[in-house]
């Protein structure tokens, strides 16, 4: 029998992190733990479905579920309204009820549009996270936050809503290419850099491909935390967009080709560099900061403009009225939110800026 890891999230409804190999031909009987024999409906990319989907379909049925599935076009590009309401569609034609249950099988953009269907569609129905990449596995899949992008930016429109189970086969992460592998390590840096030095030098000393459950276990712990003391984010859990104001801003500049991860790396470091300059740190962090990027083969850098970066991340949603949030690095292991006027986004910018 395999050694999961087990981590309690104590929201309403509270929900268990399982973590560790075998888990999707597995998922049948363990969900069995937590729901009744019901109608499953798996949600999952065209990239992951040709991989899982089998494995997962079998195991629930065996375990006593209807399963039906969904499969939309992979990439960022299908996180929009056009794919939500297909899925909404497809979910009514099967006639789901409210007993019934969805399933995000796939990384962040399954487990967003999955959960934001699964809140509106009949005003909320369950749903379980089983994420297949590094990046959902250290963060999308945990929290409940669920969200589709707009045409005026990323994750604007979205939903609350906590799933009531995830299941997070470490053994996915061998059929990850080393760039989508990449982009988990730096939400998984960025927890490092949030909470936990020691968790930080994991990242430099290479425990990350040598040991990912730990690794993924102590940022899902994390964010456990943080999310049972502020599920809305209206205070702490603000903390964990450290790097996005500038990521989603990268994102959205390049037409969503950059991938989030890519995009949060390159705006860790922009904000590291600029809270090293305006002597918003404790002492040199920034160098430590992308050389740790640099070693995950992650960017420190970014093409785009700071005019460009601060007027697509005036759209974010971290603003609110004339100010906006930002997350600055104090030093490894501490982290700080900051309110500005928007007038100072841009020489915040400008201040970590570099081609």
């Amino acid at each position: 029998m395999p050694d999961y890891k087990e981590i309690r999230v104590n929201t309403v409804p509270a929900y268990t992190v399982t973590i560790g190999p075998g888990l999707l031909k597995d998922c049948g009987p363990r969900l069995r733990e937590v729901i009744p024999p019901c109608h499953m409906a798996v949600v999952t990319d065209s990239t992951v479905g040709p991989l899982y989907l089998e494995t997962v379909t079998e195991s629930l049925k065996a375990a006593g579920y209807a399963v039906s599935a969904y499969e939309f076009p992979a990439g960022e590009e299908s996180k929009n309204v056009s794919t939500l309401s297909d899925i909404l569609e497809f979910l009514a034609k099967e006639r789901l009820t409210r007993s019934d249950c969805l399933i995000a099988l796939g990384g962040g953009v399954a487990g967003d549009m999955a959960g934001f269907a699964a809140a509106v569609y009949l005003r909320g129905v369950r749903y379980v996270q089983m994420p297949t990449t590094l990046l959902s596995a250290v963060d999308s899949s945990v929290g409940g936050k669920t969200a589709i992008d707009l045409r005026a930016g990323k994750n604007l429109a979205g939903a609350f809503l906590q799933p009531a189970a995830v299941l997070c086969g470490t053994d996915c992460l061998n059929s990850l290419p080393p760039a989508v592998f990449a982009g988990g390590a730096a939400e998984a840096v960025k927890t490092g850099v949030l909470c936990d030095e020691g968790l930080f030098a994991l990242f430099e000393d290479g425990t990350l491909k040598a040991d990912p459950a730990e690794v993924i276990a102590r940022c899902v712990e994390y964010k456990a935390g943080v999310v049972e003391r502020d599920e809305k984010e209206q205070g702490e859990r603000k903390l964990l967009n450290l790097g996005h104001t500038v990521g989603h801003a990268i994102e959205k500049c390049s037409g969503y080709s950059i991938p989030h991860g890519h995009a949060v790396a390159a705006g860790l470091a922009v904000m590291a560099r600029a809270a090293e300059r305006l002597n918003w740190t404790n002492g040199a962090i920034a160098k430590r900061i992308c050389a740790c990027l640099g070693k995950l083969s992650l960017p420190v850098s970014t093409e785009f403009s700071p005019e460009a970066l601060a007027e697509a991340a005036l759209a974010d949603k971290k603003r609110s009225g004339g100010s906006i949030t930002l997350v600055v690095p104090k030093r490894i292991g501490l982290c700080e939110l900051k309110t500005v006027p928007v007038t100072e986004l841009l020489p915040v910018i400008r201040a970590g800026w570099e081609a």
